[in-house]
Formats: structure tokens, C-alpha cells, sequence
């Protein structure tokens, strides 16, 4: 999706059907992921937490947040990190980096829940989207408390779209500008013709770490890392709920936005349910030509973000917008 405009030049949802074929279509599995499908994203929402806290002047990048807990508890339920070497002092920007939980849970307090709250709403994660074509979902409805502000902080217990997804991501990426998105291209269309609605120091702090996140290795994007193209970008996680209950079953996202420096668009990748593949071989792209073979982890970081720099690959070019 183009930030600046909001216009969609590539949506592509698998698997699909023949649309040439007059049936009824009862299957799920069929819906449009990239609008119809509802989920829980995972990190991807600490890139919200992060920004928020910008925008409402609660912290800055370098804001330290010190003795940060491996494990935490609300209402009797257990909140961790996914990574257990996570340093315990981190500065605001470094959380993010690192994707870590609590970090996170702990901007989220200090924004408290009307501030978060209302950041979301305006981006427009909450609510059901206006789009061109009527098959979207409806973000499932909650009661914000403590124990789920803690939760969405760091992107469970909360759900949205990849449409509105992209969507936040533009609007935080491109200056401020609530762009709407749209599949019908108008080249009257720019940013200017919208609302601002964040401060611009917001959108070029955030770029600036959504590049680490990919560019160094404290970061979990390194696979997306093409050079010449400037990606930024956010991982998400997440298990899947059935029936109240977390499963195994998992959710891997990549937001990605580039050129960082003066970012022209987003691309998702959203992987419903991915299955590990230990003969998979990962060809870095560091010059070494250096080869892993049997990485078994079903994280973004290595499915999600992989996919995602070799699309950036292919369609960068198309694109123009190597720098």
C-alpha cells in the first residue's frame, strides 16, 4: 500500500478460488485474509504502545525503564518474555528492538488506558473500516481494564485486521496523515489531502527504530534486510484462541515500510497457521554466502520476515525506490 495515499497495488489472499466458476462458496478458508480475517497480531502492536507514548510526550527513545521483570502477573494470568536473555535495563527504543513483553506492558501503564485507547481508535485499529468492497471484518469488541491494557500492549487480547493494520502503519509511518486506504487509484490523491493527526517527530523516531529492528542484529527482521531499499518493519507472534483457550497454533506477521528515510509504502505479511520446516535452508545476505540448515523455530522472524524480503526483492525494482 502506497502511506502517502492510501491506494493498494497488490492484495493477494491463498488459498483462492475461481471467480469464472458460478457455485456457492461455503468454505472459510476461502474468505479474504487480508480484510475478512480477524486476528490477534502479536508485537506488531508494540510499534502502537512505542508511537503512542511519543505522541502523548510520556517518553522519548532513550527513556531508560530499568529492573524490567522476566515474568509478571495480572488478574492470576502469567505475563513473560518470549526471550529469557532480554537485558533487564532497556531504554524505550531498545524494547521495541527487542520485542520485549513487559517493556512494553510498562508504556502502556504509563499511557494508562484512555490515552492508549483513544491512539488506537485514531489510527483506526478498534472499529470496522470503510473500504471499497464490503467483505471486511469487525475488530471483536472488549472492556478495557488493567489486565487488557497490559495484554494489547504488547498485541494480545486484542484483534483487528491486516487492511487496518497497513492502514496504522501508513498513518504512523507517513508524517501523521490519517490516509484511508482504497483500491481505486486517483492521482489527485496525497497525503495533504488528509487529516494529521500524529506529530511528525513521531513518524521519523519510529522509522528510525523499525530500521534497527531489521538492520541489526539485536533486531528479529534481519531477513528482510535487502539492500539498497531501506526496510523498516515489526514482527508479530501470536498463539491462536479457540473456544477462551491459547493453542499452539500460531499467527507470524511482518509490517514492513519502506524506504525508512522517507517511506513510500507498507507491505504485511500474514502466515495463518505456519508449520515449521527444518529442511528449509536461509541464505544470508551478507556477502558470505553462509547457509542454516534446520532451524525448526515458527516465529515472523523466520517465516513472515523471510517472505517478505524476497518479495521486497522482486518488486522493489518494479517499484523504484531503491536508494
Amino acid at each position: 500500500m502506497d502511506v502517502n495515499t492510501g491506494e493498494i497495488i497488490s492484495m493477494v489472499s491463498v488459498p483462492d478460488f475461481d471467480l469464472n466458476k458460478r457455485e456457492n462458496i461455503i468454505d472459510k478458508n476461502l474468505i479474504n485474509r487480508a480484510t475478512k480475517g480477524v486476528y490477534e497480531f502479536g508485537s506488531v502492536f508494540k510499534t502502537f504502545t512505542f508511537a503512542a507514548g511519543l505522541n502523548e510526550e510520556i517518553i522519548d527513545v532513550d527513556t531508560p525503564f530499568e529492573n524490567l521483570k522476566k515474568n509478571i502477573s495480572c488478574a492470576g494470568n502469567n505475563i513473560g518474555e518470549y526471550d529469557n536473555k532480554i537485558p533487564t535495563d532497556l531504554t524505550a527504543e531498545e524494547i521495541l528492538i527487542r520485542s520485549g513483553n513487559i517493556g512494553s506492558v510498562r508504556i502502556g501503564q504509563k499511557l494508562g488506558i484512555d490515552k492508549y485507547s483513544s491512539f488506537l481508535n485514531i489510527i483506526g485499529i478498534t472499529s470496522q473500516i470503510n473500504f471499497d468492497i464490503e467483505e471486511t471484518g469487525n475488530p471483536i469488541p472488549f472492556k478495557w481494564g488493567k489486565c487488557k491494557l497490559a495484554t494489547s500492549s504488547f498485541g494480545h487480547g486484542i484483534t483487528t485486521t491486516l487492511l487496518q493494520l497497513s492502514k496504522a502503519y501508513a498513518v504512523i509511518s507517513n508524517g501523521g496523515y490519517l490516509i484511508e486506504p482504497t483500491l481505486i487509484r486517483n492521482k489527485k490523491l496525497n497525503k495533504e489531502n488528509y487529516k494529521r493527526v500524529l506529530n511528525k517527530e513521531v513518524s521519523d523516531k519510529v522509522n528510525k527504530v523499525l530500521r534497527k529492528i531489521v538492520s541489526t542484529k539485536e533486531g528479529t527482521a534481519g531477513f528482510a534486510n535487502v539492500k539498497g531499499y531501506e526496510v523498516a518493519g515489526k514482527t508479530g507472534t501470536a498463539q491462536k484462541s479457540e473456544n477462551g483457550k491459547y493453542t499452539n497454533k500460531k499467527v507470524n506477521t511482518f509490517v514492513s515500510v519502506f524506504p525508512y528515510s522517507n517511506p513510500k509504502f507498507t507491505l504485511l505479511v500474514l502466515l495463518d497457521e505456519p508449520e515449521a520446516n527444518q529442511e528449509y535452508i536461509y541464505t544470508f545476505r551478507d556477502g558470505t554466502n553462509f547457509k542454516y540448515k534446520g532451524n525448526n523455530r515458527n516465529t515472523a522472524g523466520w517465516t513472515s520476515v523471510e517472505i517478505a524480503g524476497k518479495i521486497i526483492e522482486k518488486i522493489g525494482p518494479i517499484l523504484a525506490t531503491k536508494y
